[in-house]
């Protein structure tokens, strides 16, 4: 079986927001609920994993001469 491409931060989350919809407006099954609430927790792992390779990224970039400068990033948008 070949392996599924892997989704953008941005499609990942998406996706999570609709499971989150379907979830909530009760017209799911039981059983479809579950499979929905284990895609969903693997979209929110995969997510949490592009922010935190992100913020990595972000630091390495931020580095000067040894020296880590981070600034707060607004988070009001």
């Amino acid at each position: 079986m070949a392996k599924a491409k892997k989704q953008s931060f941005e499609e990942s989350l998406a996706e999570l927001e609709a499971i989150v919809e379907r979830m909530e407006s009760g017209e799911l099954s039981l059983e479809a609920s579950l499979e929905a609430f284990e895609n969903g927790m693997k979209l929110s792992r995969d997510a949490q994993a592009a922010l935190s390779a992100a913020e990595l990224k972000v630091q390495k970039l931020t580095e000067q001469q040894g020296e880590l400068h981070l600034d707060d990033m607004d988070t009001d948008a």
